[in-house]
């Protein structure tokens, strides 16, 4: 078997530890902008063009933002809108798909908007993380470790990605770990999708799923079986451990 990178998927959110990679053979570039807080790994640097295609998006969001209010506001689905910038209109399909409002897409939707963004100008191998979640471009297999908080699970296990998944998104929820909103209790919830700001979505909805009961689990693996387009989903709360789909589980 082809040698793996590994992707440490998330850490903690203050002290940023999710970020540690071995073995990637990429270069690692740290852009920021106002909120956005970038980690991205690139067969060449990439502060630059990165931190244009960072800028583009972030007016493109908040130039929306500023004529409909309720796109940040909304917590359920709002209708697509054909005149939004194309990022926009990946958040509302997102939403849609994964009953939950666009902005539970707002970090995948800019991870994948940048990597595609550097794929256009050349760069043949590319992950961009925005606060644990991760668009995935790779020539070689590599594994994305699972972070849970203080389940005894966590740590001890990743998601293997293959060549011809990629690009894809991986991206996690937890109600125990992190700022983002979340409804739920989980540990963990990881999702891997493409579009990127799908998998964002559908980590929020699943993560709100989960409580501390014995079947709440798999009452969020059978809603993961309802939305349409995802590839794979693990489940982490406490002991308990679930996964559905196309997954490949590796033990670290």
């Amino acid at each position: 078997m082809a040698a793996r990178s590994i992707i440490k998927q998330p850490l903690s959110y203050d002290d940023r530890h999710y970020r540690r990679v071995e073995q990637s053979g990429l270069v690692s570039s740290i852009v920021k902008m106002a909120e956005t807080d970038l980690h991205i790994l690139a067969s060449i640097p990439v502060e630059d063009q990165a931190l244009v295609l960072v800028s583009r998006v972030r007016q493109e969001i908040e130039g929306y933002i500023a004529t409909h209010s309720v796109f940040v506001e909304s917590l359920v689905p709002l209708p697509v809108d054909i005149t939004a910038p194309p990022v926009v209109q990946q958040m509302l399909a997102a939403g849609l798909q994964a009953g939950v409002g666009p902005m539970a897409a707002v970090a995948g939707g800019i991870a994948e908007t940048v990597g595609r963004g550097l794929q256009d100008q050349g760069v043949t191998e590319v992950i961009v993380e925005n606060g644990g979640d991760l668009f995935v471009a790779r020539e070689q297999p590599c594994t994305v470790a699972i972070y849970a908080g203080e389940s005894p699970l966590s740590g001890k296990l990743g998601i293997g990605l293959q060549p011809e998944q990629m690009p894809v998104g991986v991206c996690c929820s937890s109600g125990t770990i992190g700022h983002s909103l979340s409804l739920g209790q989980a540990d963990a919830v990881v999702v891997v999708a493409s579009p990127v700001a799908l998998a964002d979505a559908a980590a929020t909805r699943l993560a709100n799923e989960v409580n501390r009961d014995a079947h709440s689990v798999n009452k969020a693996l059978a809603t993961a079986a309802d939305i349409e387009g995802l590839q794979g989903v693990v489940v982490v709360s406490g002991k308990q451990l679930g996964a559905w789909g196309n997954i490949e589980l590796v033990r670290l």
